[in-house]
C-alpha cells in the first residue's frame, strides 16, 4: 500500500510566499467588483465637481430656477451613487466557470467549509449550543497559533516590547478606576412577550441601512440617548426580528461577567473585557524594568469577555475571544518616533473624517502626507498604523480590501488625541479588527486617583530650570452645589483643558462672569461661573520634570482578523469532472514542516482533494523505498524526487528560499492523469 503523508506547515508562510496565496475570485467576479469601484470613484467626481460647480452659482447670484436645476441634477447622481453603492455591498464571490455568488451564498460556503473540516465549530453542541462561544478544531488552531507567533515577530520582537501576563479575573476597583463598571454598556431592548433580548441600535442601523431617505439616522446613530433610539424604533414601527412581538423601551445593559472572588462573596470581580487594564496597572513595575526610560511598550495576548445582547455574525461577535494588546507610553511633549521614516512611504486606503462627513470615499493616502497635514495627530500614532498596515498585508489580507478609518468626532472619548481603525471588507461589510488609538493620559491618571499610587515618569534636568506651569484649581464646594452627582465629572473636564482651552475660558469668566463648558462625559453644554474655577501660571524652579506618559494603543482582535483571513483566502474551483464544486480554503500555514499520514482506503484523487480542502500546501505519495511524489495543491503540479531530498525541497519552497516553478525547473515533471479526477 502506499503511504500518503500531507506536509502541513506549522508557521506563516514567509512574505515572498504570501503574495501567491491572495484571494481568487473568478474573472467574472474581478471584473464585475473591479467596474464597479471605477463606476463608483467616477461617479463619486462628478458629484464633487457638481456641487463645487453649485456652489459658483450661489456665490455667482445665479437664478432660483438654475440654482433648482443643479441642485435636481445633483440628487439624482447621488441616487445613481446609491445604486452603485449598492450592487457593490452585494458584489459577489464566484468559481472559475464564472458562475456568481451572492455575499450570503458566498459566506454559507466559507463557513460550511471551516466547520465541516473543524477550523472552527459552536461551542458544547450536543447541547444544542451556546450563542456568542466557538471551539477551535485542529487547523483552526494551527492558523491562530501561527497569526500569534507572527503577530509576538512583528510586534513584540522587531519593536522589544515587554510582554505580560495578567489574570482573566480583575477586581471590581481596577474596573471602576477605569470606567468600565459604570459605563461598560449597550441600550438594550426585550420582545415584550418572549423576553429575548436584542441590542437596540443594531434593530435600528439594520431597518435604515437599506433605505437611502434613512441614512442620515445612520450619519447621527451614535449621538442617540436611549430615548431617542426608543422612539425611532416607536416611529418606524421596529419589532423583534424572530417573533414580530412589541419591544421595550431600551435600557443600558453592562457587557461586562460579574463574579465573586473567594468563598465569602465580599470581593466583586469580573472577567476582563479588555486586556489592557493589566499593563496600566503595572506601569510602575514596567518603567522601573525599562530603566526608567520612555518610550516603552509593554504587549499582552490573552482572553477577554463580553456579555454581548445578540451575538451575531460567527466570529465576529462572540462572548469570549482573544486579544492581542500593545500599550505604548510616550512623553505627551515629544511624539514622535526613531522609526517613522521606516513606513512614512506607506500608502494605503484611508478614510479620514472629514472625508466621511462629506459623504466621500475612502482613497490612497501617503502615511507621510497624513502627518504633515495633520489628518493623523502624530508620528507615533502614524508609525503603529503603518505597522498594523504592514501586519496585515504580510498576513494574507487583502490590500484592496484594507482601509484604515478615522473616528468620528462622536465616536472619539473625550480624553483621546486621535483614534483610527484598521477595517477589512468580508462577506459582512466592513469590519473592524484593529483599534490604534492616541488615549493621551487618561488611563494611568485614572489608575493615580483611584488608588493613590503614582502612575507617573521623570525627566531629569541637568540644570534647575524654571519652568511655568498651568494650574487649573477647580472650586469643589461651589461645583459641587451646582452640579451635584455630575461633580466629578465636571471637575474631570475642567483639569483636561489645555493651555489655550483653560486661559479662553479665564479671558471669558473675566468678561463675562461666567462661560458656557461643554463635557463630553455628560454628552451636553454646562455653565461655568467665576466662582467655581480657579486658573492661573505659577513660576517654579524644578529639577526634574514629572508628568504622566500619553498611551499609543493598538488593540487586535485575534479572531475577527482570522475569519477575514479565512474569506481572503478562500475560493472554490470545479472538478476535472466538471460535476461537483469543491470548497478550498487556502490554509496559511507552511515552514517548519509537520505531516500527517493518510493510510485509508480511499483513492488517491480523493486524498489529494481533501487535504486540498484544509490548504495542506503539499502532499508526499510514497511510490517506492527510493523515490516520491510531490505535489503542490495550487498547481497540481507533481515531481518524483529521492526520499533524503524530500524533506529540504519542500522546506526550501515553504521557507520561500525559492519558487515552485524554480522546483518544477530542477526535478522532473510526473503525471497522473486520474490522480486528481
Amino acid at each position: 500500500m502506499r503511504s500518503y503523508p500531507a506536509i502541513r506547515s506549522s508557521s506563516l508562510f514567509h512574505h515572498r510566499i504570501f503574495s501567491r496565496f491572495r484571494h481568487t475570485l473568478s474573472p467574472m467576479a474581478n471584473s464585475t467588483e473591479d467596474s464597479l469601484r471605477r463606476a463608483l470613484s467616477d461617479k463619486q467626481s462628478t458629484i464633487d465637481a457638481r456641487g463645487n460647480a453649485i456652489r459658483q452659482l450661489k456665490s455667482s447670484g445665479a437664478s432660483k430656477s438654475e440654482i433648482d436645476d443643479a441642485v435636481k441634477a445633483l440628487n439624482a447622481l447621488k441616487l445613481e451613487k446609491t445604486s452603485i453603492e449598492n450592487q457593490l455591498k452585494a458584489s459577489t464571490s464566484g468559481d472559475t466557470n464564472g458562475s456568481v455568488m451572492s455575499r450570503d451564498a458566498f459566506r454559507q460556503a466559507v463557513v460550511n467549509t471551516l466547520e465541516r473540516r473543524l477550523f472552527y465549530i459552536p461551542s458544547f453542541k450536543i447541547y444544542r449550543g451556546v450563542a456568542g462561544l466557538y471551539d477551535y478544531g485542529p487547523p483552526g488552531c494551527a492558523v491562530k497559533s501561527n497569526v500569534l507567533a507572527f503577530w509576538r515577530q512583528h510586534f513584540v520582537l522587531e519593536e522589544d516590547m515587554l510582554e505580560v501576563d495578567c489574570p482573566c479575573v480583575t477586581p471590581e476597583a481596577v474596573l471602576k478606576a477605569s470606567g468600565h463598571v459604570d459605563k461598560f454598556t449597550d441600550l438594550m431592548v426585550k420582545d415584550e412577550k418572549t423576553g429575548n433580548c436584542y441590542r437596540a441600535d443594531h434593530l435600528l442601523k439594520d431597518y435604515c441601512e437599506d433605505k437611502p431617505e434613512l441614512k442620515h439616522v445612520l450619519a447621527i446613530l451614535d449621538d442617540l440617548s436611549a430615548e431617542q433610539i426608543g422612539a425611532k424604533i416607536k416611529e418606524y414601527g421596529i419589532v423583534a426580528p424572530d417573533t414580530k412581538n412589541h419591544l421595550s423601551d431600551p435600557y443600558p445593559f453592562n457587557l461586562m461577567f460579574q463574579t465573586q472572588i473567594g468563598p465569602s462573596g465580599a470581593s466583586t470581580g469580573y472577567m476582563r473585557p479588555e486586556t489592557a487594564q493589566g499593563i496600566f496597572v503595572n506601569f510602575r513595575d514596567l518603567y522601573y524594568y525599562n530603566g526608567n526610560k520612555l518610550p516603552f511598550a509593554a504587549a499582552q495576548i490573552g482572553q477577554a469577555f463580553r456579555n454581548e445582547i445578540s451575538p451575531r455574525q460567527g466570529l465576529l461577535r462572540v462572548r469570549e475571544f482573544t486579544l492581542a494588546e500593545i500599550e505604548h507610553f510616550v512623553d505627551p511633549d515629544d511624539k514622535s518616533h526613531p522609526k517613522y521614516i521606516e513606513v512614512s512611504s506607506l500608502e494605503f486606503l484611508m478614510f479620514p473624517r472629514d472625508e466621511q462627513m462629506s459623504g466621500q470615499n475612502a482613497k490612497k493616502l501617503c502615511l507621510g502626507d497624513a502627518v504633515s497635514k495633520g489628518i493623523v495627530n502624530n508620528q507615533t500614532l502614524a508609525y503603529f498604523i503603518g505597522r498594523v498596515y504592514l501586519f496585515l498585508t504580510r498576513l494574507g489580507i487583502d490590500e484592496k480590501r484594507l482601509r484604515f478609518r478615522q473616528h468620528l468626532p462622536n465616536e472619539m472619548a473625550h480624553y483621546a488625541a486621535d483614534c483610527w481603525d484598521a477595517e477589512i471588507e468580508s462577506s459582512y461589510g466592513w469590519i473592524e479588527c484593529v483599534g490604534i488609538a492616541d488615549r493621551s493620559a487618561y488611563d494611568l491618571r485614572a489608575h493615580t486617583d483611584k488608588s493613590g499610587v503614582a502612575l507617573v515618569a521623570q525627566e531629569k534636568f541637568a540644570e534647575p530650570k524654571e519652568v511655568e506651569k498651568l494650574v487649573i484649581t477647580p472650586v469643589k464646594k461651589e461645583l459641587g452645589l451646582a452640579f451635584k452627582g455630575n461633580q466629578k465629572m465636571v471637575v474631570e473636564a475642567l483639569e483636561a483643558m489645555n493651555e489655550k482651552e483653560a486661559f479662553d475660558m479665564k479671558a471669558a469668566l473675566e468678561t463675562q462672569g461666567e462661560v458656557q463648558f461643554e463635557v463630553c462625559t455628560l454628552q451636553k453644554t454646562v455653565t461655568i461661573k467665576k466662582n467655581m474655577v480657579s486658573i492661573s501660571k505659577e513660576k517654579k524652579k524644578e529639577h526634574q520634570r514629572v508628568f504622566t506618559p500619553s498611551v499609543i494603543e493598538p488593540s487586535f482582535g485575534i479572531g475577527r482578523i482570522i475569519y477575514c483571513l479565512y474569506e481572503h483566502s478562500f475560493y472554490t474551483r470545479p472538478s476535472k469532472g466538471g460535476d461537483e464544486q469543491l470548497n478550498i480554503s487556502r490554509s496559511l500555514t507552511a515552514a517548519g514542516i509537520s505531516n500527517k499520514k493518510d493510510i485509508t482506503g480511499t483513492s488517491i484523487g480523493k486524498r489529494y482533494a481533501r487535504t486540498d480542502e484544509l490548504g495542506v500546501p503539499f502532499a508526499v505519495t510514497v511510490d517506492s523505498t527510493s523515490s516520491v511524489t510531490i505535489r503542490e495543491r495550487d498547481s497540481k503540479d507533481q515531481i518524483r524526487v529521492n526520499v533524503d531530498e524530500v524533506a529540504a525541497v519542500i522546506k526550501e519552497v515553504s521557507e520561500g528560499r525559492c519558487t515552485w516553478a524554480d522546483i518544477l525547473q530542477k526535478y522532473p515533471a510526473h503525471s497522473s492523469v486520474s490522480a486528481d479526477e
